[in-house]
């Protein structure tokens, strides 16, 4: 089978700005890819992308009418899958095993794949719930890597934060295949 040419990238972002530079340039790249993408993110973040995208010649509507583009709320998306605090697996793979097969579809071209970014595990880490957010990000991996799902996730986190935190911040880092510090 040789190499899986996807992978599940985490950025951390020193402030929203390049937090948002940041997913506008993942997503934009990927829909000219022809890739369809899911976007998991806070109402705030979903209208920024989508103002961004199309201030870049993107033709979001279309996208989204093209089921290429999909915008997922970020708390409506954590309820499908978390029972008492933490993401219930046969939950999980069924929600987003759903999502990522129905993002599939909308994909076109040769070389069709989907991509994701999200704040489903910052959300949840902001909440005070760390190990949540790190068994979401554990599941998500599985489960991309079996649909050869493209993810980027964003953590907007101050140098102090990540200090104080540097812990769960490992823990996170270890189910990336990539890591990048802002």
């Amino acid at each position: 089978m040789g190499h899986l040419r996807r992978g599940h990238v985490v950025q951390f972002y020193g402030d929203d700005a390049s937090f948002l530079i940041g997913f506008t340039c993942f997503l934009e790249a990927s829909l000219e890819a022809g890739n369809a993408v899911i976007v998991v993110a806070t109402e705030s973040h979903r209208q920024a992308f989508f103002e961004r995208l199309r201030a870049h010649g993107v033709d979001v509507a279309a996208a989204i009418e093209q089921r290429r583009y999909i915008p997922l709320d970020v708390t409506e998306t954590l309820s499908t899958f978390m029972v008492n605090d933490l993401p219930d697996p046969f939950r999980f793979q069924k929600a987003v095993g759903d999502l990522f097969a129905a993002a599939a579809k909308g994909a076109k071209g040769e070389h069709r794949s989907v991509a994701a970014c999200g704040e489903c595990s910052p959300v949840l880490w902001a909440e005070g719930k760390a190990d949540a957010a790190i068994q979401t990000e554990h599941l998500w991996d599985e489960l991309a890597k079996a649909y050869d799902v493209d993810t980027l996730c964003g953590y907007v986190l101050s140098g102090f934060q990540r200090e104080q935190e540097s812990h769960i911040c490992e823990r996170i880092c270890a189910e990336h295949s990539t890591v990048y510090m802002q």
